[in-house]
């Protein structure tokens, strides 16, 4: 009686192997790069928008400041 049981648990498990091959085979015949996936997506975003202004901000902000000149 055991057996049965465990020959009825194994058949689910290959069948469920074989939906998961099968999922993970189409969605590498039609995987796009992530670059792909996400490009344009925050296009006329004005929150996008504002975070780029901040951050550039923040990095002209860590730049060394140019040295005045010395009048002679």
């Amino acid at each position: 009686m055991a057996t049965v049981k465990l020959a009825e648990r194994v058949k689910l498990l290959e069948v469920e192997v074989a939906r998961l091959k099968d999922k993970i085979e189409s969605s590498e015949k039609e995987a796009k790069p992530w670059t792909e996936k996400i490009w344009g997506i925050f296009a006329n975003d004005p929150a996008f928008e504002e975070a780029m202004r901040l951050g550039r901000e923040y990095r002209e902000s860590l730049r060394p400041k140019p040295r005045k000149r010395r009048k002679t």
